[in-house]
């Protein structure tokens, strides 16, 4: 039995609790009602910084692979979790969002002929329970085409966290990351251009480091994390780690902006962490 790779674990759980901070951001700090800009401005700066750090450009070869993980992973990825986000309850959103993992088996199975371990597969339905009971609420509404966004989200990010490792393109952490938030960057600018209300003339200090925020922590560094877990660990076991960024928010929302957090909510919380901690347990070895 290999030795379980603790700190990569750790290392690459730090984005999606990073992602889970970034809700108080834009709840409580950033301008409202313009969910393609924040996408925007949070993947575009740190795309280009990532790059001119890197100080190459993406061999020609790999444009086509490197377009489609950065439009799977950011660009399709981020339009379809605010529609999602804007048209269901964000519970309702996060819960369908978990099917991650499940997913990426799916496609292991079906590809690679690599058939999902009993355990993995059950704790994976028990993080999507988990998930249901820590933020779901009896009075949800169902509505189709924030259903179909939420799902069509889950389904592109797991496409393209498998792709990633499949792939295998050789890019380095900082190009590979980098290139990917520079092109769905591009990919979300005409959406904000469209779809969001133009930004106001002049923004309050505290609106400036939120943004700074999104993009420095929320973007450069989390996605530098996640793609090198990526590169380091199995594709359900980095999926997994994404449950914890609604845990994170839900956590933050008690902590900082007084939210209530009943008994039935902490059951899910512990399923949760219960179904992460397995997956990781299983997968890793």
């Amino acid at each position: 039995m290999k030795k379980f790779p603790l700190f990569d674990t750790a290392l690459t759980a730090l984005a999606p609790a990073i992602w889970g901070s970034t809700y108080v951001i834009v709840t409580e700090v950033l301008p409202a009602g313009r969910p393609f800009t924040a996408a925007a401005v949070r993947a575009l700066p740190a795309g280009l910084l990532l790059v001119l750090f890197a100080g190459r450009m993406l061999p020609r070869h790999l444009w086509l692979k490197v377009a489609a993980l950065a439009a799977l992973n950011i660009g399709a990825f981020q339009a379809l979790l605010f529609v999602a986000a804007y048209r269901l309850p964000g519970g309702l959103a996060a819960v369908l969002g978990a099917i991650q993992p499940i997913v990426i088996m799916g496609l292991a199975w079906g590809w690679e002929g690599r058939r999902p371990q009993l355990a993995v597969m059950l704790a994976a339905v028990a993080g999507v329970a988990g998930m249901a009971a820590l933020l779901l609420s009896p009075n949800a509404q169902w509505d189709v085409i924030g259903v179909a966004a939420a799902l069509a989200g889950a389904l592109s990010m797991a496409t393209g966290n498998w792709l990633a490792r499949r792939w295998k393109t050789g890019l380095p952490v900082i190009e590979l990351a980098g290139w990917q938030l520079l092109l769905g960057g591009v990919m979300l600018a005409p959406l904000a251009l469209l779809a969001d209300p133009p930004l106001p003339a002049s923004f309050a200090t505290s609106e400036i480091l939120g943004y700074a925020y999104l993009s420095l922590v929320g973007a450069l560094l989390a996605y530098l994390l996640w793609f090198r877990g990526l590169s380091k660990l199995p594709p359900v076991a980095v999926s997994s780690l994404g449950l914890l960024s609604p845990a994170t928010a839900v956590v933050l929302g008690w902590a900082m902006l007084g939210q209530k957090l009943g008994g039935m909510a902490l059951a899910g919380l512990a399923v949760v962490l219960g179904s992460v901690l397995t997956m990781q347990l299983k997968t890793n070895n």
